[in-house]
C-alpha cells in the first residue's frame, strides 16, 4: 500500500461532496490533480495527467445513470490496470463486470456512506492505488445475485467460502484472522486451499488474490 503522497483525479458533480473529498485529500498530503463533472472529462484527465488513482462517481451528467462506471471502465481500456475507486449512492452492476474483468487490480467499489468513516476510505484508496481491490460488503452482496449456471466455487469448503469472501472486501489476512477470531497461519492456509481448488498456479500473490475474488464474484 502506497505511503507515499498521490496524485488524484476527482470525478464527481456533486459540488459538496467533491469539495469535501478535495480538502481530505489535500490535508492528508495527497494532491488533487483534476477535478471533473463528467464522464467524458474523466476520461480526458486521467489521459492527460496519468494520475495515481481516480476517484469516480458513478452517476454523473448528462442522464445520472452509470456514466462514471462507464467512464471507469473506458480509462482502464486506454491504460490497463489504471488505479481507480468507483463510489456510488447505490450499487450499479450493469458494467461492474466489465470493471473487474481484466482481473489487474486496482479497482475499488464502494458505497458513499463509507466515506463517513475516514480512516477507512483513505485505507481502501491506498489498497486500489497499490494496485489491490476494495469491494464494499453490500456491492459483492449485490453481484452475488448475479450468480452462474456453473459454480466455480463448489469444491470450497463454507470456511473457505468466508474467508473468500472477506477477501473480496478488501481485507488482509491479518484482518481476516482477527475477524473471524482464528490465527494468521490458519487463515494462510485457507487461502493455500482456496488458491488450489480453484487451479490458481503459484504466480503473484496480489494476483492470484484478485483472480480469486473475480471467481468469488462471478459463481
Amino acid at each position: 500500500m502506497p505511503d507515499r503522497p498521490l496524485r488524484v483525479v476527482l470525478a464527481d458533480d456533486a459540488v459538496l461532496l467533491r469539495e469535501g473529498l478535495v480538502r481530505l485529500l489535500s490535508e492528508q498530503g495527497h494532491h488533487v490533480v483534476a477535478v471533473v463533472g463528467d464522464g467524458p472529462a474523466l476520461v480526458a484527465a486521467a489521459a492527460e495527467f496519468v494520475p495515481d488513482v481516480s476517484i469516480v462517481d458513478v452517476r454523473m451528467p448528462p442522464t445520472h445513470t452509470d456514466e462514471g462506471l462507464r467512464a471507469a471502465v473506458e480509462v482502464r481500456a486506454a491504460r490497463p490496470g489504471a488505479p481507480v475507486l468507483v463510489l456510488s449512492q447505490y450499487v450499479e452492476v450493469s458494467y461492474a463486470d466489465d470493471l473487474l474483468a481484466d482481473r489487474l487490480g486496482g479497482v475499488g467499489y464502494l458505497l458513499k456512506d463509507r466515506v463517513a468513516d475516514i480512516s477507512d476510505f483513505l485505507e481502501a484508496l491506498g489498497r486500489v492505488a497499490g494496485g489491490g481491490t476494495v469491494l464494499d460488503p453490500e456491492v459483492v452482496a449485490q453481484l452475488l445475485v448475479r450468480r452462474r449456471a456453473q459454480d466455480p466455487l463448489e469444491p470450497l469448503t463454507g470456511r473457505e467460502r468466508e474467508v473468500l469472501a472477506l477477501m473480496a472486501e478488501g481485507r488482509s489476512n491479518a484482518a481476516i484472522a482477527r475477524h473471524l477470531v482464528v490465527s494468521e497461519g490458519a487463515v494462510e492456509k485457507h487461502v493455500r486451499n482456496i488458491f488450489t481448488k480453484l487451479d490458481l498456479p503459484p504466480d503473484d500473490e496480489l494476483n492470484r488474490r484478485v483472480l480469486a475474488v473475480l471467481a468469488f464474484l462471478r459463481s
